[in-house]
């Protein structure tokens, strides 16, 4: 970690709360979380529900182990003011990509269950009347 650690507002570190720029408070410390979004075992969902509180406490009751808390060395960027931070905080939930049901895998497994007797019937009833005797 730096020897002089960077001091840094409550509000500057709750602003930093979306899925591409994530910042984390976890024992007084700034994390900057963001290039490990995507590899948390848990989701980026749970790091997301960790912003703009002091998320000593969910890091710690999940118990993390010595490796986790050895990598979280590497996303340090300085030290919260503690004189900042508010006694009664207002929430302010984490910023999603809306969820969009017609981009899921089972979006097209479903429009294929329909397709596909669709056309094998056209394709029965088109083999039928070209083989018709006339």
């Amino acid at each position: 970690m730096a020897s002089d650690p960077k001091l840094l507002a409550f509000e500057e570190v709750n602003n930093h709360n979306k899925t591409k720029d994530c910042w984390l408070i976890i024992s007084g410390k700034v994390y900057d979380v963001t290039p490990f979004m995507d590899d948390h075992p848990g989701g980026d969902e749970v790091l997301l529900s960790a912003t703009g509180k002091d998320a000593t406490n969910d890091f710690e009751d999940v118990g993390h182990s010595d490796s986790a808390r050895e990598m979280m060395e590497k996303y340090y960027i300085g030290e919260v003011d503690q004189s900042t931070v508010p006694l009664k905080r207002k929430y302010t939930p984490p910023q999603q990509a809306p969820y969009n049901p017609d981009k899921t895998p089972d979006f097209v497994i479903k429009i294929l269950q329909i397709l596909v007797p669709l056309l094998i019937l056209g394709l029965a009833f088109a083999v039928r009347q070209y083989t018709k005797e006339k």
